[in-house]
């Protein structure tokens, strides 16, 4: 079953709200038009209505019964503040609440926080900290997880061949410990979109055959990772020739569950994960989902500002089904 079909059936009748900021971008407009008309969820767009209500005109989009909320002139803003200030603990003043707070990434994000919306979806144009930042200081991450970490869904063809790629997004050098939490995030957000969770923690080197100081950080946060979550098969170090084809891990790791049949990629800093990703894209014909923002509390997506409409409408889909976890 396509991943998306698959993805509807899950979050069908659940009444999953996602909510907007970027609500006067026609991409983001039309998005939220489709997921209403097509009864996915229910978006909220943040804004003043009629201007929203006039972009929506021009572009030809059906806004339907799509709620709108306007920060400015939110009734319960006050208590919004109030909310903020409490849960930054003494890292923020009312009077800095009442300024971040009209930024519509910080709204959102409170909105979500305050379960008024079940998860959000920003990013098209704002940069990845516009996005992330609020959701660090005010999501946070769950239990057990020090940092978020951004992975892809890398889907090619009709035949559904789909991986995972992580992290690609967010962390520049991971060490050993928040690699392996990676690791296991990684494989929870695999589970979740139907890619039976192999974990291969990537490396220049296989099983030793290599020594430095980057294989070392990798064989250890492989070991951790096994450690926290050994109802998953993970596995590493591993080239990755040796983690995705069979006969070169009969040579290389002939002894590992994973070698030879990976669907989960980790790798070792954002360098080697995000030019692998487009690598993959690019050369491969790969279509990149994502960045799917792993660990948060509740989910909170970032878009690429090069997306389009339909990167919108699924990163939306994926959002929604992320709070379901």
């Amino acid at each position: 079953m396509d991943l998306f079909d698959s993805l509807k059936q899950k979050i069908a009748g659940k009444n999953l709200t996602i909510v907007f900021p970027e609500g006067y971008e026609p991409r983001i407009i039309g998005a939220a038009a489709r997921l209403n008309a097509d009864q996915v969820l229910k978006p909220i767009l943040l804004g003043e209505a009629a201007k929203i209500q006039q972009i929506a005109q021009e572009k030809g989009f059906n806004l339907g019964d799509i709620q709108i909320i306007d920060p400015a002139t939110y009734p319960e803003y006050e208590s919004m503040v109030a909310a903020f200030v409490e849960r930054r603990k003494g890292k923020a003043t009312e009077a800095q609440a009442q300024e971040l707070l009209r930024d519509n990434n910080y709204f959102g994000t409170m909105l979500v926080y305050l379960d008024k919306a079940d998860g959000m979806v920003s990013g098209a144009i704002h940069s990845t900290g516009d996005t992330v930042r609020p959701a660090l200081q005010i999501i946070k991450t769950r239990p057990g997880v020090s940092r978020t970490s951004g992975a892809f869904i890398m889907q090619r063809g009709r035949e559904n061949e789909r991986y995972l790629f992580s992290d690609c997004a967010i962390n520049i050098d991971p060490n050993a410990q928040e690699l392996a939490e990676i690791a296991v995030e990684s494989a929870k957000t695999a589970a979740l979109f139907d890619i039976d969770p192999k974990v291969a923690l990537l490396s220049f080197s296989t099983k030793g055959s290599a020594k430095a100081d980057q294989v070392t950080k990798v064989a250890e946060a492989t070991k951790i990772a096994q450690e926290l979550a050994p109802q998953y098969e993970i596995d590493g170090e591993l080239q990755f020739d040796a983690a995705f084809v069979p006969v070169v891990a009969q040579q290389k790791a002939p002894d590992s569950h994973v070698a030879g049949q990976a669907t989960v990629f980790v790798f070792p800093e954002l360098q080697s994960g995000n030019i692998g990703y487009k690598i993959a894209q690019r050369f491969g014909n790969f279509e990149a989902i994502g960045p799917i923002l792993q660990g948060l509390n509740k989910p909170i997506s970032d878009l690429s500002r090069g997306s389009n409409e339909e990167d919108v409408y699924k990163l939306s889909i994926i959002t929604a089904a992320q709070a379901l976890l």
